[in-house]
C-alpha cells in the first residue's frame, strides 16, 4: 500500500506519494486506466489512545464478567480477537505509552458495547463512564430503546422540533434527530431544557438520525416513502 502526504480543499485534493506508486499495477487492475482510477483514503488520527478509553474498557469488561462468569483475561482476548478479524490483523493496546490511536481504542470499544446491547448484560460498573456523546452508543441506544442516562427501557425523544398536532406517520423521521429516554429522563429534559440536561449528564444533547430500516425495526411509524 502506498502512502503520502494529502493536501485536501473543499471539493477536492491532491496526493503527494512517499513513494512513486507502481503504477504498472493500478492499470493492471482497472483495465489499463490511469485517469480516474477510485482511491481509499483513510486520515491518520494523531492522538494517542486515552486513560479515559482504558477505564471504561476494562469497566465494561468487568460488567460482562460478572454477567458471565467467565474469567477477564478470556473476555479481553475475545474481543481482541475480534478487533483482529475486522481490522485484517490490526492489534490494539490501551496501555501507557501505546502507539494505538483514539480512533483504535473507539473501534474496540463499540465492539464491547454492541455485546452488552446485543445480549443485554447488566452493566453497573461501567455505565456512568459510558461515551454518551459518542454516535455509535447513542445509535445502540435507540435501536435497542434503551435510555442515555439509565439504560431503562426507553422513549424515542425526539431533539428537533415537530411541532404540535402534527401526524407523526407521515413525517419523515430519517429527518430529525433523536435520542432514547426513558419516561423519568425524558420529563426531565423538557423541565429543565437541553442545557442544562446536556451538562447535569455531561452529554451531547444533539441526538442522532436514523435511517428508515433502522426506525421501522424500532417501530416508529412514518413516511419513508416506497417500502
Amino acid at each position: 500500500m502506498e502512502t503520502g502526504t494529502a493536501y485536501l480543499k473543499k471539493g477536492f485534493g491532491i496526493i503527494k506519494y512517499d513513494v512513486d506508486p507502481n503504477w504498472e499495477h493500478i492499470a493492471t487492475i482497472n483495465d489499463g486506466k490511469l485517469q480516474g482510477v477510485p482511491v481509499e483514503v483513510n486520515y491518520v488520527d494523531p492522538r494517542k489512545a486515552r486513560p479515559c478509553q482504558r477505564r471504561l474498557y476494562f469497566a465494561l469488561l468487568g460488567d460482562i464478567v460478572n454477567w458471565s462468569g467467565e474469567p477477564k483475561e478470556m473476555i479481553d482476548d475475545m474481543f481482541r480477537q475480534e478487533y483482529w478479524v475486522k481490522t485484517c490483523g490490526e492489534e490494539v493496546s490501551l496501555r501507557n505509552g501505546t502507539d494505538s490511536t483514539v480512533t483504535d481504542a473507539k473501534r474496540l470499544i463499540d465492539l464491547v458495547i454492541d455485546f452488552i446491547f446485543e445480549n443485554d448484560v447488566p452493566v453497573k460498573a461501567g455505565y456512568e463512564l459510558l461515551p454518551r456523546d459518542e454516535e455509535h452508543f447513542q445509535y445502540r441506544c435507540l435501536v435497542d430503546r434503551k435510555c442515555l442516562i439509565c439504560g431503562q427501557h426507553a422513549d424515542i425523544h425526539h431533539i428537533d422540533e415537530v411541532g404540535m398536532g402534527r401526524d407523526r406517520t407521515k413525517l419523515d423521521h430519517t429527518r430529525f434527530h433523536l435520542m432514547a429516554l426513558c419516561r423519568v429522563h425524558h420529563t426531565e429534559y423538557h423541565q429543565i431544557g437541553p442545557i442544562a440536561f446536556g451538562n447535569k449528564y455531561h452529554i451531547s444533547t444533539t441526538g442522532v438520525r436514523l435511517n428508515a430500516d433502522a426506525l421501522k425495526k424500532i417501530g416508529v411509524r412514518g413516511n419513508y416513502g416506497k417500502d
